[in-house]
């Protein structure tokens, strides 16, 4: 006998699935507004906040690029990218690799705002209860990551 449970049947699933959606809405929004809350901290809005990480976490790119990383439509970016600018927390360079799309990366002061903003939230994320294991993140991941990927065709144009 084996401790591993056989895959849903495809109705089951549906049903399981719509179960995580209807958790992941209320907490990217409830998220949202803590960020948004404690952005006087680190001066970020949820925009701006996410460009900065997508840059720590990839290094310099084009505004195409984290909107296509992000799900977000390029306007919206350049507006968080526009924003980001502005207060200096990321520069504007040329790109090598293509003249008419530049490249975004973190100044100094933007990786000091997004590595504030981590130790916060991560400091909140150690207040998560209920015995979860790694076992049980990777789960999760490797849930939300599936039903990511069935709408990655989706277009945010």
């Amino acid at each position: 006998m084996t401790d591993i449970d056989p895959p849903l049947a495809p109705d089951e699933l549906a049903h399981r699935l719509t179960e995580v959606f209807a958790l992941v809405g209320p907490l990217y929004r409830r998220v949202q507004r803590e960020v948004e809350q404690a952005a006087p901290i680190e001066g970020l809005s949820v925009g701006v906040r996410a460009v900065l990480d997508l840059l720590r976490e990839n290094g310099p790119m084009t505004v195409p690029q984290m909107g296509r990383a992000q799900a977000l439509s390029r306007q919206f970016v350049q507006r968080m990218v526009n924003d980001a600018a502005a207060a200096r927390l990321v520069e504007i360079t040329p790109n090598p690799a293509h003249q008419r799309s530049s490249l975004v990366r973190l100044t100094e002061s933007g990786r000091a705002a997004i590595t504030a903003a981590l130790t916060r939230e991560q400091s909140l994320l150690r207040q998560v209860d209920g015995g979860l294991t790694d076992a049980d993140v990777s789960a999760c991941v490797r849930v939300l990551g599936a039903m990511l990927e069935l709408f990655d065709q989706v277009d945010v144009d």
